[in-house]
């Protein structure tokens, strides 16, 4: 009962097994393009998404549908005079941190959250606010999180005054990039 397999049957079986190989291979390669792709975009939000999600199939879902959203927006650039306006409202809140460091930071989050809004960025809440601003600003991301997350203390427990501190340098590192003329992205095109 022993089958006797034909030169042309095992060269076919040798064939279907290198097209195989060859397509799980390709499969991996392109995913590996893809996590890589998606890891230099969102740098430590990727990171931060992974472990929300589990996995890193369910995170770049997740991820691109925040691209889907946020391309959906109208995000623009705010005009000359916003930009003055927001600029000398920073200044000022800068300067009174030293006196009242608590209230400038509470402060400078609901100024973040204005120049969000300015930009077009939705009203909503701080959660899809942070990942409608991951896409275009994946670099300052993690300060914002950390800024807000100190914002929202002050108004419980005390902060510590180098939290705040902490906080203020972050919230200002958000707002030069989000005043800035150009989005990350566009310089990186252009270079």
């Amino acid at each position: 009962m022993f089958h006797q397999f034909t030169n042309a049957q095992i060269i076919i079986a040798v064939a279907v097994l290198v097209i195989v190989a060859i397509a799980v291979l390709e499969h991996l390669r392109r995913r590996k393009a893809k996590t890589a792709a998606f890891r230099s975009r969102f740098g430590t939000e990727y990171d931060r998404a992974v472990v929300e999600h589990g996995s890193s199939g369910k995170a770049e879902a997740n991820l691109a549908d925040r691209e889907s959203r946020v391309h959906a927006l109208k995000i623009r650039e705010i005009g000359a005079t916003e930009r003055e306006r927001f600029i000398n409202e920073w200044q000022t809140l800068q300067s009174r941190f030293l006196d009242h460091p608590t209230a400038a930071v509470t402060e400078a989050d609901g100024l973040i959250a204005s120049l969000l809004e300015a930009r077009g960025y939705p009203k909503d809440g701080f959660d899809q606010r942070a990942a409608d601003v991951s896409v275009t600003h994946p670099r300052v991301m993690e300060n914002y999180r950390t800024a807000h997350a100190i914002a929202v203390r002050t108004q419980g427990p005390a902060a510590t005054t180098e939290e705040l501190r902490t906080a203020m340098i972050q919230y200002r590192a958000i707002f030069e990039e989000l005043v800035e003329t150009e989005t990350p992205q566009v310089k990186k095109s252009a270079a």
